[in-house]
């Protein structure tokens, strides 16, 4: 079973190479910091394995097989934040571990991994305590022999300290003890990891320093081909939360799909529709499979906040039990079938495709074009479908016509939500304003959505209650419930929709 770690650290390295191994200094004088105790040197070695063409390294991603200290294992580290990363460890053992393998999949795409580095370090280990002896950080200084193992045998070597911060401590304390660090004559590491300081020291050919230029600056491809990307960029990094089941990391997931698929079809007169219609419905595929759960837990809290406001003299008969009976007979997902969803060869084929249409994106003309007109012409079309549809829902009476109009709403509204966060690095202030007005709208009509799900939930359980002999006065009272506030969200619609065209309107280029 893997144990995961967050790991909060920093890396230094002595200001001018030439002075020889950089020295701790008494970091007793920082605020906080009581006492630093030796801990003793400890020999380390490592092989870092990745896949011949570096994919892992590429995403800042590191998996090693390590022995010696404390903490000897599989380790794997996922980027979380700058400073910031996710340590999974797994016990020792010949080969790399399946739960790690799979962890890396949404980079490796199945690529075989292969030691690459060899890391051999004699760590001088200190702990920094305060008053009561309670650990605050890691302080070591690592002096490291490093040996390529692929492209040939070059080797390296070099001295650092590393700062890790002990599990729940305050951050702040990095900040102090980087001044501290700083003022003895040091600097941040160059490199973000041991291993990507040994891969560009050991490398055959010297890494370029320039980066080519975008061919899209500055054209409407360009805003439209960063977002995309981002989203491709959400998919791959939240693929191990979901398999290690990590709180809200489906339903980001989920959303990362629906906002590539939105962005293929508001701006199809960039990207052309005839190449990316199959990838939307793929991503399409992969939304509906990873929203098994979804919506029957959604309901599920809501039905069970209601019954808690209830007064015990109103909830009549196994309304909680019934409620999870209906929700355990919907519950079709679970980490297995997640996993084996994110393992298919489906789910890495979608990935390769929108890598390979993010390299060589089939541009339509407008693509060359000013990205501004471009946006503008994408907001209206997305703002006049969802105009269409609300002023549908306005006409119809109270009942399913409206609610059906007023669901599609949602989802034009998200669209144009879309829509405008892909603008907003080009737009600036006006995107914002429309991704606000336009969230808002789509938060009470989502509301609303909800309210709608949740009565024909209440219809269904009181008819299965009813054929069981049992009362259904509960479910009538909260079915009385949700239409009050269903009524309640109809009447705050004119008002949001009023503001969300009001936001909108610089985004669409008109006044």
């Amino acid at each position: 079973m893997a144990d995961i770690q967050r790991e909060i650290e920093r890396k230094y390295e002595a200001t001018d190479p030439d002075a020889g191994a950089p020295a701790l200094p008494d970091l007793t004088t920082v605020r906080g910091v009581h006492a630093a105790v030796p801990r003793g040197t400890h020999d380390l070695d490592a092989v870092y394995y990745d896949t011949a063409d570096q994919r892992l390294a590429r995403h800042a991603v590191t998996l090693r097989r390590r022995t010696g200290g404390t903490d000897a294992g599989w380790h794997l580290k996922l980027p979380v934040t700058e400073d910031v990363r996710d340590e999974i460890h797994a016990p020792l053992s010949p080969a790399v571990p399946r739960t790690l393998l799979a962890l890396t999949r949404s980079r490796t795409r199945g690529a075989r991994l292969v030691p690459v580095v060899r890391l051999r370090s004699a760590r001088d280990l200190v702990h920094l305590l305060d008053a009561d002896g309670t650990l605050l950080a890691e302080v070591s200084v690592d002096t490291v022999r490093a040996e390529r193992l692929t492209d040939g045998d070059a080797t390296t070597g070099w001295t650092e300290i590393e700062v890790e911060l002990a599990p729940d401590r305050d951050p702040a304390l990095l900040d102090a003890l980087d001044k501290r660090l700083r003022k003895a004559g040091l600097r941040r590491s160059a490199s973000a990891s041991k291993l990507a300081r040994a891969l560009a020291e050991t490398a055959p050919h010297p890494p370029t320093a320039t980066t080519p230029p975008d061919p899209h600056r500055g054209t409407a491809a360009e805003p439209v081909l960063a977002y995309l990307t981002a989203q491709r960029d959400a998919l791959v990094l939240l693929d191990p939360a979901v398999r290690l089941g990590t709180h809200d990391s489906v339903h980001r997931m989920r959303v990362a799909t629906r906002r590539a698929r939105s962005t293929f079809r508001s701006y199809s007169r960039v990207l052309d529709r005839t190449a990316t219609d199959h990838l939307a419905a793929e991503l399409k595929w992969l939304a509906g499979e990873l929203g098994v759960d979804r919506d029957a837990e959604v309901l599920t809290e809501r039905l069970t906040g209601h019954f808690a406001e209830l007064p015990r003299p109103h909830l009549v008969g196994p309304v909680r039990t019934r409620l999870r009976t209906w929700a355990n007979a919907r519950r079709g997902g679970s980490r297995r079938r997640l996993a084996a969803l994110l393992n298919s060869r489906r789910y890495l084929a979608l990935l390769d495709s929108l890598d390979a249409l993010i390299a060589r994106p089939p541009l339509r003309p407008a693509a060359a074009k000013d990205p501004a007109k471009a946006i503008h012409r994408a907001a209206r079309k997305d703002f006049d479908r969802l105009a269409d549809l609300i002023e549908e829902a306005f006409r119809q009476p109270a009942g399913p016509a409206r609610d059906h109009a007023l669901h599609e709403a949602r989802k034009k509204a998200k669209r144009l939500r879309y829509a405008a966060e892909a603008a907003l690095h080009t737009l600036g202030g006006p995107a914002k304003r429309a991704i606000r007005g336009a969230k808002d709208l789509q938060d009470l009509l989502g509301e609303h959505q909800d309210s709608y799900m949740t009565r024909l939930t209440l219809r269904e359980l009181a008819g299965q209650a009813h054929a069981a002999g049992e009362s259904s006065f509960t479910y009538g009272l909260v079915y009385g419930h949700e239409e009050s506030r269903a009524a309640g969200y109809e009447a705050e619609l004119p008002a949001a929709w009023e503001a969300a065209e009001r936001a909108t309107r610089a985004l669409r280029g008109t006044r």
